[in-house]
Formats: structure tokens, C-alpha cells, sequence
């Protein structure tokens, strides 16, 4: 299939400003920062010389190379082995970048493939990628990329400030419906008036598509989201981090299967099946994680297919699914505890929910 959305990335020449022409350039960057050939985005920046000199490569959460397979395992800073310039961690000891990162470099370059939830952690890189910018007077190009699960839905547009975190820095709805460009424009804006950013546009999007529609190859941008289906069900099934239900780590269709060794999966899904939410049908599942919550466990569960992603709604499937489960498993049934995405204090499912945990579940 032919694409019918034309990338930043592959019509780079057209659009890096005069102004540019030769800067020096540090990349944030990640497995799904690829053309429509599949080539990643390093070597169209590497080939780019005439452009642009490429001086710095950055990665956010699992790595540039994608290679921390679960979430909140850190990672080191290092040399890229043929092109000798440093890569370094945005999810260590630093999430923002160092002066001593920026030293040297004329420009940050984003180019991330995020999947429209607010708890996905690539546009919080982002967004500490322009507050140091603005600090250090470089410039930020953000190139955009689709929003996977379109730009018109959007669920949960409720934050309270006070519970911001590595999964929500700054007010946004969980589903959020824009494209990174989009959400680049939005933090300078309400954020970082001085930052100067420049957002290269794509061509042929529309608010309507579904990633399927664009015509563009699927590259896992994180070890736990092989596909769009996967995109589909995370705005809601995130939620189950703050749980000790399992979201389906460790498992080849994770946060489409959740469940855990305590639950009567044929009891769950007929409850389920009634309980009227559009555009999704639980089938009953049993399954055993290879890592991560009841790893060499068998537990009972369900995987979720969704039967009309117009009509289907991931944040509020979500919520349902842990209201009964917190009423059907009281003694078994627990919220996680902190630390989470580098929060100590408040509980998991709060800011992931982005406020107190009774503001959506009451006792």
C-alpha cells in the first residue's frame, strides 16, 4: 500500500529552513523514528549533510534502540559505535536534558512516534526537551507524526496539577486526540513561551485516520505496543499499572489480555459482555506471563476485542473493568503502591488518572 501521508522525514530537503543550514544537530529519537522505506531517521539526518550536522543522538523510555524490554528500567548514555557521537538517556538520572548534553548543539530534533495517550512517556521527553531548549536558547523541530488512534476522540480531559508526574507533566486528556506536532505547539504555548520551535507539517493526514489509513509501515515504539490494536485499548489499559490485575506483560498481545490468577474468566466476560460498553467484546482467556505480575502463573482473564473503534471507548472500558473487579475480588483486589514513572508519594492509579484515586473509584 502506498502511503497517502508524506512524512517531515521524507521530504526533509524541502523543508529545513535557510536559517538551519548547517546547524548542529542533537537527535531524540527511537525505533518508530523511520521513513516510509523504513530507513530510521539517523541515517536520513546522517545522510543529510549538506543540510545539517548531525552531532548528538538522544533516546527516551526503553532506550534509542528500544532494547528495555519492561517499563521503568532506566539505561545508560553511551557512544554510537560507527558514528563516535554520544547517545544519551533521557529515562536515568536524567529525564531532562544536561547543559553538558546541549553543549555544542544548535538544534533539538524530535522525531517520535507517540501513540495518543497522556501517560505514554515520549511526549514527556518532549516536553523536557523544550524546557531545556528554551533555557540553553537552541532551537526545537519537532517533526510530526500521525496521532495512531486519530485526532478527533479524546476521553478524560480531567488533571488536577498537584498530581503531575512522568505521566503527565502538564494538563492534558488521557485520550488527547493530537498529533506530537500538535502537542509541541500546545507546551510552547501554555509552557514555554520562549522556546523557539519550529514544526515541520506532514502531508495528507487527516483528523479522521486511523494509523492503518496513512499508508505508513507500524514499527513497535515501545516493546509493549507491537500494533495498533495495542494502541487502540492503551488510553484505558494503562490504567491497570496502578493495579495488581495484570495488564498482559509478558504476553504476546499485552494490554489486550489482562486478567489475573484469581479471577473466573468465564464469570468476568459474561459481566463484561452485559454491562453495555460499545464497541468491544471480552472473550474469555487464560494465560501465563512470562515476566513481569504472575509470571509462571496461570491466570483467568479476558482478551479484549474491539468490535468498533469509532464507537469504543478505552478510558471508560477501563474504568468499568476495575470497578467490578474491585467489587467482585475485595480481598484480592489491591491498587499498587508507589514509587511509579519516578513518583514516590502519590499512588500509581492517581496519576496515572492524573487525581485522587476517589475521584473516579469511591469506596
Amino acid at each position: 500500500m502506498k502511503a497517502s501521508v508524506l512524512l517531515p522525514i521524507d521530504h526533509l530537503p524541502e523543508l529545513w529552513p535557510e536559517r538551519l543550514r548547517g546547524a548542529r544537530v542533537g537527535a531524540v529519537l527511537h525505533p518508530a523514528s523511520v521513513n516510509a522505506q523504513l530507513q530510521h531517521s539517523s541515517r536520513v539526518l546522517e545522510q543529510s549533510s549538506e543540510l545539517l550536522q548531525l552531532s548528538a543522538l538522544f533516546g527516551p523510555q526503553h532506550g534509542y534502540l528500544g532494547q528495555t524490554q519492561d517499563n521503568m528500567i532506566e539505561w545508560r548514555s553511551y557512544e554510537h559505535p560507527r558514528l563516535g557521537i554520544p547517545v544519551h538517556s533521557l529515562y536515568g538520572e536524567d529525564r531532562e536534558p544536561t547543559p553538558e548534553m546541549l553543549s555544542g548543539l544548535d538544534v533539538l530534533l524530535v522525531d517520535l512516534q507517540d501513540i495518543g495517550a497522556r501517560y505514554y512517556t515520549f511526549i514527556w521527553t518532549m516536553f523536557l526537551c523544550m524546557k531545556a531548549a528554551a533555557g540553553a536558547n537552541l532551537e526545537v523541530v519537532v517533526l510530526d507524526r500521525p496521532n495512531p488512534i486519530n485526532g478527533v476522540a479524546t476521553e478524560h480531559d480531567v488533571f488536577d496539577p498537584a498530581y503531575r508526574s512522568f505521566v503527565g507533566l502538564h494538563p492534558l486528556p488521557v485520550r488527547h486526540g493530537l498529533t506530537i506536532g500538535e502537542l509541541a505547539q500546545k507546551f510552547q504555548e501554555e509552557a514555554f513561551p520562549t522556546c523557539r520551535l519550529t514544526v515541520m507539517p506532514m502531508r495528507g493526514w487527516e483528523r479522521a485516520m486511523w494509523f492503518d489509513q496513512t499508508g505508513l509501515p507500524w514499527v513497535l515504539p515501545s516493546p509493549n505496543m507491537p500494533t495498533l490494536d495495542t494502541a487502540t485499548v492503551y488510553p484505558g489499559m494503562c490504567l491497570l499499572e496502578g493495579t495488581n490485575i495484570s495488564e498482559g506483560r509478558g504476553t504476546t498481545r499485552p494490554f489486550e489480555i489482562f486478567g489475573a490468577s484469581f479471577i473466573d474468566a468465564e464469570a468476568l466476560c459474561r459481566t463484561l459482555n452485559s454491562s453495555g460498553l460499545p464497541g468491544v467484546f471480552f472473550r474469555e482467556h487464560y494465560f501465563q506471563p512470562t515476566f513481569h505480575k504472575f509470571a509462571g502463573e496461570l491466570c483467568g482473564g479476558a482478551q479484549i476485542h474491539v468490535t468498533d473503534r469509532e464507537t469504543f471507548r478505552p478510558f471508560a472500558t477501563a474504568v468499568t473493568i476495575i470497578q467490578h473487579l474491585r467489587a467482585t475480588y475485595p480481598n484480592h483486589f489491591q491498587w499498587k503502591s508507589p514509587p511509579y514513572e519516578y513518583e514516590y508519594h502519590r499512588l500509581p492509579i492517581e496519576v496515572l488518572i492524573g487525581g485522587p484515586v476517589g475521584s473516579l473509584f469511591p469506596d
